[in-house]
Formats: C-alpha cells, structure tokens, sequence
C-alpha cells in the first residue's frame, strides 16, 4: 500500500501592530501572555483588563507555571495563560515555557491562539514571540493516529499581538514544518512504514519539492562493496533495505554538495540476533529517527530556498533475527574496503552508517553530519536533556556547544580518536565493531565511524541522546522530539561551520 505524505502545512498566522486592545483581543479564543519578571504595573495599564489580570499574578504561587490563568469577560470569553521569563533568559527557557503554556490549552476548544510579549524591548520581543510560536506549531501538527475517530486540530490560526513592527516568522515556520515531518515520520507504526514504504515516500517528496532522487538497492549496494550495511540487512525476510540519496540543488545541479546529511534509518531494532528484551525493544520503531531528522533539515532548507547544495542519504533497513541474520564474529568489508568483525548485533547503526559515511564522504561534501539514535551510554553520560556531539575537527567543539545553547536543542562534545581504536584492535579483521565491555560506547562508536570518512571530509556526528523523552523537550510536546533540525539550521543560519572547516 501506498503511503501519502503528511500534510505539513502550519495554521495561518496573521499579526496586529501596534497597541493591544480590547478588539484585538476578542479575535483570539486564547491568549499566550509572556510577561518580565517583577512587571511594572504600568505594564498592566496597557492591557485590556490589566488589573484583573494583575490582582491573578499577584495570587500566583511564585515560580508556577502558568503564572496566571484566568478568562477575560469578552464576547468569546477568551481564556489568558501567562508565563514569566526573566531578563537573562535561555533560548532553551523561552522554548520550554511555551511548550508549558501551550499544553495549559489542552482541554480547551480549537480555536485561534494568540501570542502576546508585551514589556520586553524590540529584540527581545521578537525572539521571544518566535520561540514561542515554535512551541505552538509543534503542538498544533497532528501527528500520526490510526483511531477510529479522528483527534479534531486544537490550533487553527495564530495571531502576534502588539508587536511594533512586523515579526520574520518564517525561519519558525520552515523549522517547525521540517520537525514535523521528522515527527511524523518516527511515529509511524513500523507496519505502516517499512523500508519499502518509507523510500517511496522520499520519492514522493522528492518529487514534490523538487529534489532528485536515487535508490540504491541491495543488488547495487552489493557491487559497490557494501558489506557493512548489507550484513544489517541479511537478516530481513525480503529485498526491502536500500540507501537513499536527495539532492537539494538551487543553482548548478552538477555541483557538489555544501552540506551533506546522512541518517540512520532503521525502520525496526530487534537487535538481531543479540535479541532486545521486552522493554528495550517497545519502542524500536523510533530508531529511523535520525534519517527522520535529516530528511526533515533538507525539507527545512528547501523550503526557505536557501542558496546551499544539500545531499541527504537515508541508510534504510530493519534488524531482524532469522536464519539468515548477522553474527557475532562475523567478518564483513565495508565498502572502503576494511574488514569489520561484528560483535553485537544490536550495534547495527553503526554498520549501516559506516557504508553510507564512506559513500556520502566520496562526494566531498564542504560539510558532513550524521544523526543516529547510536547508544544508550550517551543517555547515560549526558541524560535525554542533551544530544552527543562528536566531530574529525576538534576545534569546532566550543562552536558546536555554543550553537546548541543559542537555538536551544542542546548538546555536548565528546572526544574521537585513536586512543579509542585501541580498544577496537581486533586480530581477524581491521577492526571491531564494538567493544564487549561496552565502557564509553558513544564515544568507541563515533571512533568507529570516524574511519570510514573519505578525503579528510569535515564531519559532525550527533548521537540523538534526546531525540526520545516522555514529557517533550524545550518547545516539543511529544515524546519522539525530532532534536536536530532546529540545531542544524541554526549551524547552517547563525554559526556557519562551512568557513571553519577549510
């Protein structure tokens, strides 16, 4: 069966510039109201009932989020939701609190939801009201549901209130819609998108966003010496696992790539032979996330038109067990020609991305990031809070961190190189897969894909420690969070990488 892509399209956003009054305010059934701490009461005195609203912040517990909820006495009785942020605050605090005050509207009726800064200056208003706004677009995206009786929209529109000028939006807006389709596409049941389904969805995108595709089948893969990803893929009952390449090309199509993303696309872990237990495997469907993260940057990029030549490579395949499934010590040839003694079948991302960084890397792309949900020892060191990053370029770390405190999808450098390989040495292969002690797995794994890099590529890899959290992250409600696009424009948009990789 076919499968249709997602219907991306974020609620209309209009603003009113300007003062607040009454009118405007009774053209939104809910109100997000973003106030500094300790507002002045001449603050209140420019808002439709601005001592009511006051007299409820004053009987607020301190530091509770909302800090007020109350309705005005409008015709649509629009329900306020205020939230404080003090002066000094993080991308990562504003992100959060909207997250918060948009949830605050659950149980409400949709309806169009307004977003209010008013006491900050210009600046600082403006990133706020985005901010904010990035939390409402997540939760306004209906994410996939195969009930018999469809959830309704909770947002239909947005409106920006008293701003005094004109806020650029559509940075949020192309960010959000690319989260979204990373969302999605991780919440599909791992019946609905298989390996089959899921590169013919990329096809139908590529198709209609005016990328060019190509599949690269395990028969093609197989004369290219693919032998790491094909050993992932043995195990499945059929001829469904591929790599899948998108270009991006808003000038010359023979150019080569400024930026070139590669994901970890398994559409099921089972672990393989190295079977998961229950509660380790509930969730494997999620384990696609990073080719997710990475179709949904170049969706991002695409369309804010952005002048870049992008590839992204999708490295598709399930781990199953059966007969014909890989094992431990097991001997493969990556497609670089090294010889990789596997060691745990459950460390499949790591081969199926060693043959995809070695084709992707061939290209010589100015920049290359990888996103895989790699290894639990990184949610061990760092939380579900924070994504691993790892990089050939040791001087891009304070870089790296920095943009991560800026957009707030945070993340932390680990260290990569030889010292590591050590505890790879293997006597029957050039290297092992992993190491049995599993110690330090995140930074032995991103050691492991560092050689399979070509022609001295500039490399990022982030291991997507956050990329699955129960209660949401920063402006994300849903449990899989979609964490790196938001990251990675921000690299492409604010830090550009590109210059300090020459």
């Amino acid at each position: 069966m076919k499968l249709n892509p997602p219907i991306l399209n974020n609620p209309r956003i209009f603003q009113s510039l300007g003062g607040i009054d009454a009118k405007t305010l009774e053209s939104c059934d809910q109100l997000l109201l973003i106030l500094p701490e300790k507002p002045a009461t001449s603050l209140f005195r420019q808002l439709p009932e601005g001592p009511k609203l006051h007299r409820v912040l004053r009987t607020t517990a301190a530091d509770s989020t909302p800090a007020l909820r109350t309705r005005l006495s409008n015709k649509k009785l629009t329900l306020v939701v205020g939230g404080i942020l003090k002066k000094e605050s993080s991308t990562f605090e504003q992100l959060t609190l909207g997250r918060k005050l948009v949830t605050a509207l659950a149980d409400e009726k949709a309806g169009s939801v307004g977003i209010c800064a008013p006491g900050f200056d210009d600046d600082a208003q403006s990133s706020i009201v985005n901010n904010i706004l990035a939390a409402v677009l997540a939760a306004a995206f209906v994410l996939p549901t195969y009930k018999s009786k469809q959830p309704p929209p909770t947002i239909k529109s947005v409106r920006i209130v008293g701003v005094p000028a004109r806020v650029d939006t559509k940075r949020t807006e192309a960010e959000a819609m690319g989260n979204n389709l990373a969302r999605w596409l991780t919440s599909m049941p791992p019946n609905k998108l298989d390996a089959y389904r899921y590169a013919d969805l990329a096809r139908n995108l590529a198709n209609v966003r005016g990328w060019t595709f190509k599949r690269f089948a395990t028969k093609e893969l197989t004369k290219l010496g693919a032998g790491a990803f094909l050993a992932v893929a043995q195990g499945n009952e059929d001829d469904s696992a591929s790599i899948v390449r998108l270009r991006y090309r808003p000038g010359k199509k023979s150019v080569r790539a400024d930026l070139s993303l590669v994901g970890k696309g398994i559409i099921f872990d089972t672990g393989g032979t190295n079977l998961k237990p229950f509660s380790s495997m509930l969730d494997m469907h999620g384990d696609m996330q990073g080719s997710a993260v990475a179709i949904g940057i170049l969706a991002a990029i695409s369309e804010l038109k952005l002048p870049l030549a992008v590839d992204c490579w999708l490295a598709l395949t399930e781990n199953r067990t059966g007969p014909s499934a890989y094992k431990s010590r097991d001997v493969v040839t990556a497609a670089n020609g090294k010889t990789i003694q596997t060691i745990h079948t459950d460390a499949e991302g790591r081969m199926a991305l060693a043959d995809t960084l070695v084709l992707a890397s061939r290209d010589k792309p100015g920049l290359l990031f990888d996103f895989a949900t790699l290894t639990g020892t990184c949610v061990s060191a760092i939380t579900n809070r924070f994504s691993g990053v790892f990089t050939n370029r040791e001087a891009l770390h304070p870089r790296l961190k920095r943009t991560g405190k800026r957009c707030g999808e945070r993340v932390w450098p680990f260290p990569i190189g030889d010292e590591f390989l050590e505890e790879l040495k293997c006597h029957s292969a050039d290297l092992r897969q992993c190491s049995p002690s599993a110690a330090g797995d995140h930074i032995l794994a991103a050691s492991f894909l560092a050689e399979f890099i070509e022609n001295d590529t500039p490399w990022v890899h982030m291991d997507l420690s956050a990329s699955d959290r129960d209660d949401g992250l920063a402006h994300i409600p849903s449990k899989f969070t979609g964490f790196g696009v938001r990251y990675t424009m921000s690299v492409i948009l604010d830090d550009n990488l590109f210059k300090a990789t020459d």
